[in-house]
Parts: structure tokens; C-alpha cells; sequence
């Protein structure tokens, strides 16, 4: 009977490995591992956020910002707002993290190299619903894969998107 037992449980492993696609059971059991993908934990997004709003306090004039760092998928991992920040600023800095999550790279470079290119050309893509066009958001990428985005608003842009970079300079070596 135990014979019996066990062979059908190798047949149903069997079954389960080819649906999946895995050339044998063998593959399965002994260490046939999927490879491991960075993802941002809350932890991680928090150190961020909070290395990005320490960084724009230590500057001289610059003011408060809110910081918004998106996983993968684009949905809002973690959220830090400083209270004397603007709070129209608040959906800017999620959809700075939004645009730069969803497109892969700098909110700065759709306005560079796509709306600004061509002045007086409308393109559309400036019309779209939460897509930013200027600078302080930043996709965040670990060994070429995107896991995420971290947007920054209440300052100048280019002091968002310097606040961005370091905070994920200070994450740097918590995603590998």
C-alpha cells in the first residue's frame, strides 16, 4: 500500500511540475528555486522617506517637503509629511512616485525629452491623469529591475529631486 501511496504522489508532483512548466519533480525538490527579486518592504520605504526628509531639513532655506515612496505595482507603500509642508504638495509628491514607478525613469525626463522637446507641439502624454512632468520623482531600481518609486514635493524641483536621490542612496544597501 505505501508503494501505491508513493506513487501517486510522485504522479501528482509530476502533474504540478509539468503545469508549471518545471522539467522534472527532481527540480522541485532539490533547491530549483525561483531567483530572489529586491521588493521594498515598509522598513525600507520608511528609512527613505525619512533620510529624504532629513536631508531637505539640513539644507539651508529649503523648505519641508512630503515624501511618497510607491512599490512596483505603483500603490502607495509609505507616505511621510512634514506638518509646516504644503499640503497641496501632498498628491504631487504620490504622483511624482506614481510617474516615475509607472514609466521607469525621472519624472524630469518627460519634460525634457518629451513634452519640452517640441515647444508649442501638444503630445497628450502632458494630459494624462497623475502623470508629473517636472523634476522629484525617481524610479527605484535594484540590479536593472524596477521595484518602485519614491516622489518628493514642497521644495524647488530640482531640491525634490535631490532630496529623492538621497533617500535612496540611503537604502542603497538594504535592497540587494
Amino acid at each position: 500500500m505505501t508503494m501505491v501511496k508513493n506513487t501517486l504522489v510522485l504522479a501528482l508532483l509530476g502533474a504540478v511540475a509539468w503545469a508549471f512548466g518545471v522539467s522534472s519533480v527532481g527540480a522541485m525538490s532539490h533547491g530549483g528555486a525561483l531567483p530572489r527579486v529586491p521588493q521594498l518592504t515598509i522598513e525600507v520605504a520608511e528609512a527613505a522617506a525619512v533620510a529624504c526628509a532629513n536631508y531637505a531639513k539640513q539644507q539651508e532655506g529649503w523648505r519641508t517637503v512630503n515624501v511618497a515612496v510607491l512599490d512596483k505595482a505603483g500603490d502607495l507603500l509609505y507616505f511621510r509629511r512634514e506638518p509646516s509642508s504644503f499640503r497641496g504638495s501632498i498628491d504631487i509628491a504620490i504622483n511624482k512616485a506614481w510617474t516615475a514607478t509607472r514609466f521607469g525613469f525621472p519624472t524630469r525626463a518627460l519634460g525634457e525629452n518629451i513634452v519640452n522637446r517640441e515647444p508649442g507641439k501638444v503630445h497628450g502624454i502632458q494630459f494624462m491623469d497623475r502623470l508629473i512632468i517636472f523634476p522629484g520623482g525617481l524610479p527605484i531600481v535594484v540590479d536593472g529591475v524596477l521595484i518602485g518609486g519614491i516622489g518628493v514635493s514642497g521644495a524647488t524641483g530640482d531640491q525634490d529631486e535631490e532630496c529623492a536621490q538621497a533617500g535612496i542612496n540611503a537604502i542603497a544597501g538594504k535592497l540587494k
